[in-house]
């Protein structure tokens, strides 16, 4: 039996596929293909443009919390605290949680140890406690059920569609405890680990960099092995938010200062539908700068709770004196103009030119039409619409 200390940042520097020397995550940012933007690019703007979006209004008739709130929490009160798309999440943050690991297995490729089955017993916490409430999207954005989550964004395209939205993106401690809930567990359902209830075990499949740079559309078609928001009924949290390891990896704000992982404000957490990699509560990625954008990387929001200003900030642009321009100039977009594409997105009228990368980004429409949900666990997916062929 094996005893693992998880803090917060476990280091995993790159994932990587079980049957791939290959990473399934560059370990560079990709290039800019500026010349696909439809407008210049803005004078502070990262070294890349970027990913999917769409409206994160509340969702009418949205289902209560599976498990409600911890710590004795009415679902009343759950629901006069945070807004219906949302959850709210009440309890202590351990920065660090030990586990016994009863079985494991190596991952060649990735160099990781992957385990399987943790002791059910509730986890010691060796570190320290911060009490925390807060509201964060039940999914992940657009925060809809029924609806794929939306990838390739960049960091501070989705900070500024958060607070288009009156959100901000999640800390990495807010995504740990809402998925590890106050029992501090490895996997929200659980210590065993099981891919089929939180999509994952999928086979590295080799993308074109060069298309996915590009947002190619039908080479991000081709690779998506994601499933729609709300589709799991077992990946749910104690705290009721769904989805929150494996499918598609999540990007969040960093609390980390020093030392290489504290270099990016960008942070990456659960894992995304690969066999082999994080696909748990506690590892992050420290790696990969706030200008880096993925055919599974995603996110969801969090805000205040009871009515509360939501600052749309992260800590560290809050420490470092940015304001909200400095982070539009990033996203090379603003967060009116984001509110007017949401609009839009209500309406079916989002409509892009196919070379508008930038304006596809904010509708959310980079994905092609050929993308083909997966079945969780590593299954084949159906045969495309269409007669399509599978590459």
């Amino acid at each position: 039996m094996r005893r693992l200390l998880l803090p917060l940042s476990l280091p995993a520097l790159t994932l990587a596929a079980a049957c791939s020397g290959a990473p399934p995550e560059p370990a560079q940012p990709l290039p800019s293909p500026r010349a696909h933007d439809g407008r210049p690019p803005a004078a502070a703007a990262s070294p890349a443009e970027a990913g999917a979006a769409a409206p994160a209004a509340p969702e009418a008739g949205a289902p209560a919390a599976q498990a409600g709130t911890a710590g004795g929490e009415t679902a009343a009160a759950e629901e006069q605290a945070c807004p219906a798309d949302m959850k709210l999440v009440e309890g202590e943050y351990c920065s660090e949680v030990e586990h016994s690991c009863l079985r494991s297995w190596y991952d060649k490729s990735n160099k990781k140890t992957i385990c399987e089955e943790f002791a059910p017993a509730p986890a010691r916490c060796t570190g320290d406690k911060t009490k925390k409430r807060y509201c964060i999207d039940t999914y992940e954005w657009p925060n809809k059920k029924g609806e794929r989550p939306e990838v390739m964004n960049r960091f501070h395209q989705a900070q500024v569609k958060c607070a288009a939205v009156g959100k901000r993106l999640c800390t990495e401690s807010e995504w740990t405890l809402a998925c590890e809930g106050p029992e501090m567990k490895p996997f929200p359902y659980g210590y065993s680990r099981d891919a089929t209830k939180c999509n994952g075990d999928h086979l590295w499949d080799d993308p074109d960099m060069k298309k996915v740079a590009k947002r190619d559309p039908g080479e991000l078609a081709r690779l998506w092995k994601g499933v729609p928001s709300g589709s799991q009924p077992e990946c749910i949290s104690d705290y009721g938010v769904a989805d929150l390891p494996a499918n598609t990896d999540e990007v969040v704000a960093s609390e980390t200062s020093g030392g290489w992982r504290g270099k990016f404000d960008s942070v990456h957490t659960g894992g995304p539908w690969y066999k082999g990699v994080r696909n748990q509560c506690r590892p992050k990625i420290y790696t990969h700068d706030e200008g880096f954008y993925y055919y599974f990387l995603s996110f969801r929001c969090c805000a205040e709770p009871d009515g509360k200003a939501t600052e749309p900030r992260t800590p560290r642009q809050v420490q470092e004196g940015w304001d909200m321009a400095r982070v539009e100039r990033m996203a090379q977009f603003t967060v009116e103009e984001m509110r007017g594409k949401l609009e839009l997105k209500q309406q079916g009228k989002c409509e892009c030119r196919p070379t508008d990368i930038l304006c596809k980004t904010m509708c959310g429409t980079l994905l092609g039409p050929g993308a083909v949900d997966a079945t969780p666990g590593g299954g084949a997916p159906a045969a495309p619409a269409g007669g399509e062929k599978k590459r």
